[in-house]
Formats: C-alpha cells, structure tokens, sequence
C-alpha cells in the first residue's frame, strides 16, 4: 500500500503555526508586568541625576482598598549603592523573564515598572543594604542571589508587615536583613534549585513565571 505524501507547501504551513504557536507570550511592560488595568506591580524611580538616590514603590493597583491605587513608598537607595546591584539584578530578572518566554528589559531613566514577586525580591536586597557599608554590598548580593525566590517573597512578608516603609529603616527585620546578607560571606553561590510549579491560588491574574507565590 503506497504512502501519501503531504504536499511540501502543507508540511511548511504546518511548521510555521506551530513555530508561531511556540512564539506567543502574555504582554508585558518593564520587567514582567502585565498590561491590564492597574495591576499590582513596582515602580523603580531613576532620577536623571548621576548623584540622586533611587526609590522603589510598591503599587498596589486594583487590589487597594477603594477604587484608587495605594502607593507605598518601600525604600530609597544611595545612587552609588543602586549602580553597583543594577545591572546583576537586571541579568538576574531578564534570566526568569527568558525562561518563561517572557519579553526582557533594560533599566532607563524615569519610573521603571517591575511585576509583584520581582518587586518583592527587589526591596529585600535594598533593605538589605540601604545602610550597608559599601565594601559589604557584594556580599549581600551575592548571598541573596543563593536565595530562592521563595525564600526572598518569605522574607518580603515578615519585614513589610512591621518595618517596610521609608521610616523604619534601622529597625527589626530591616537590620536582620543587613546582617544576614551584608555580613555573611558566602564564597560559593549554590545552584538554583528547581520549584515544582504550583496551580494559580491569587485572586486576579498571574503571569506562568509568578504562579509559585502563596502568600
């Protein structure tokens, strides 16, 4: 019994939709966050000023209290502490981004947007150092890149519960953090560890990247 051929034009046409299949991603904006109304994500704020300090905020979009968003202002950087960790957290967020078929970014002057759980890691390595000796700051990037992203979300919680606004540094977990990360030398970084991924548990929209967070 002879074996019909598909007409090579076909097999193309079928190779390109499954390729285009492959190449779709959910739209983003900045570093992983959504395109939908008010979502809750970060704003990193880049003064155009070689000297001004950098300020992280937490935006907590449609799901505030009310109908309008509640900003909260999580912590400001000394400029020169913020260029040292920029680009390795950059790297670092663009790695996950990739991984997920998700669409990279660059830091630039103005308000960056940053998605929820990249925010929440974020504002752990600069509570972290905000008051850390500049000669300590690699340190404690280093050891919370060793960290997992769950394990910096855990710690996003505990501090910003009781000490996460612009008036409590130098106060409980804030100078636990700097401690931990800033005066625990850790010369070799431990491999990323694989986290099954979990069915999505949050109340509004998730990105596939962001569906590990259960707090």
């Amino acid at each position: 019994m002879a074996l019909v051929a598909l007409p090579v034009n076909n097999m193309a046409n079928e190779r390109k939709k499954t390729k285009s299949k492959k190449e779709i991603s959910p739209a983003t904006q900045g570093f992983g966050v959504p395109i939908a109304i008010a979502p809750h994500h970060f704003v990193v704020v880049i003064p155009r000023g070689s000297l001004q300090s950098v300020q992280i905020i937490e935006d907590l979009g449609m799901h505030a209290q009310g109908d309008e968003s509640e900003l909260l202002d999580r912590v400001i950087l000394p400029r020169q502490v913020w260029s040292e960790i920029a680009s390795p957290v950059k790297r670092m967020f663009n790695e996950r981004l990739k991984a997920h078929n998700l669409k990279p970014s660059q830091w630039k002057v103005g308000e960056n947007q940053v998605d929820r759980l990249l925010g929440k890691e974020l504002c752990v390595l600069a509570w972290a150092i905000e008051d850390l000796e500049q000669e300590k700051v690699g340190t404690a990037l280093r050891n919370w890149l060793a960290l997992r992203p769950e394990e910096r979300w855990w710690l996003f919680g505990v501090t910003a519960a009781t000490v996460g606004g612009l008036n409590d540094r130098g106060r409980g977990w804030r100078v636990a953090l700097r401690y931990a990360l800033g005066d625990t030398p850790q010369p070799t970084i431990r491999k990323s560890r694989h986290v099954a991924k979990q069915s999505p548990g949050d109340i509004y929209d998730t990105l596939p990247l962001f569906q590990l967070e259960n707090t």
